[in-house]
């Protein structure tokens, strides 16, 4: 079993909450799980944060199967959460869940990290901290998305949920999620689907699904209390302008980011800009961003947190073995 997860528990104090663990990992999506996994089969001791009530990061809300995955046909991402949290289980991780990070900066003994969950406000210190925290779906502005009514943001579970018969729909982006949603809302019963796209990103065997008459090329404006797309009344607004990265909490350790605000990190370790920090899955962007390669960057962080750890103790084994004339006994 995880040791120390009780350390974010509310009330208790840094001293307590930093003793035997390797690496604090905050997200339980592919690639938080997978780096918890590794290390704790590499017998390290993780502590996995998940500010969500499971495992499985965006995956538990994709409804649709996740035909990308070789291993794994016909399977959908709320099944790829299930056998995210089975997995964790077998390695005997168990992810403290309900746990929001809301602060982390560098300290003199590591890492200082703040946070909330049900029992109240908690501080541990970490020696190595894992940012997994994945991305969130832009809104209208490219802020987090705002409540309202008849405006649905980004993919996932509120999408196929909704009754779309005898409806106007208008879908807004120009890359996968976009051109995939309009298909799928004219699928289903919509009256009429209009695609709006400042440019056209999207594979091209989702362009060619689309009916040519559907999609408009060029900038737009969007009324969301309206319901309007350049003028043109619709019942539905769907928006699908790509994804943010969701890792504010890490503001604090000015860590480099590229232009779009992803962490920049080590393609050999996935470690960010401040040693001890690593950046894994979406948050880093450092491959094309999907389950697999998010699997992937959690073993790349696990491995290299691993030999920082026996370097660690490498050089304390030759401290003891050799110690200095200061530290010799008379």
């Amino acid at each position: 079993m995880l040791q120390h997860s009780e350390a974010v528990q509310g009330g208790r104090g840094p001293a307590e909450a930093d003793a035997g663990v390797d690496a604090v990992i905050v997200g339980a999506g592919p690639a938080g799980a997978s780096c918890a996994l590794w290390l704790a089969r590499l017998g390290l001791t993780p502590l996995l944060l998940e500010a969500g009530n499971a495992p499985g990061g965006l995956e538990r809300d994709n409804p649709h199967p996740d035909n990308w995955i070789a291993v794994l046909p016909d399977v959908t991402g709320a099944q790829v959460a299930d056998n995210i949290a089975r997995s964790l289980a077998q390695a005997g991780v168990v992810p403290r869940l309900g746990q929001r990070v809301r602060m982390a900066r560098p300290d003199p003994a590591g890492l200082l990290l703040e946070g909330d969950g049900p029992q109240g406000a908690w501080t541990l210190r970490a020696p190595r901290l894992v940012i997994a925290t994945g991305v969130r779906a832009r809104g209208l502005d490219d802020r987090p998305p705002q409540p309202s009514p008849g405006v649905l943001v980004g993919p996932g579970g509120h999408i196929v949920a909704q009754d779309y018969q005898g409806l106007s729909v208008a879908v807004l982006g120009g890359g996968d999620n976009g051109f995939e949603n309009y298909d799928y809302v004219r699928a289903h019963g919509a009256r009429t689907v209009h695609l709006y796209a400042r440019s056209v990103r999207a594979q091209r065997q989702w362009v060619e699904r689309a009916d040519a008459c559907d999609v408009r090329i060029g900038d737009y404006t969007v009324d969301p209390a309206g319901r309007t797309v350049n003028g043109q009344a619709y019942d539905l607004i769907l928006v699908f302008h790509g994804w943010a990265p969701q890792a504010d909490f890490a503001d604090g350790l000015a860590l480099a980011r590229d232009a779009r605000g992803f962490i920049r990190t080590d393609p050999a370790t996935a470690e960010a800009s401040l040693p001890g920090v690593y950046a894994i899955g979406e948050a880093a962007q450092r491959m094309h961003p999907c389950v697999v390669t998010a699997l992937a960057d959690g073993v790349v962080a696990a491995k290299a947190i691993q030999a920082q750890v026996e370097a660690a103790a490498a050089r304390r084994a030759s401290r003891n073995n050799h110690p200095s004339s200061g530290d010799a006994s008379p």
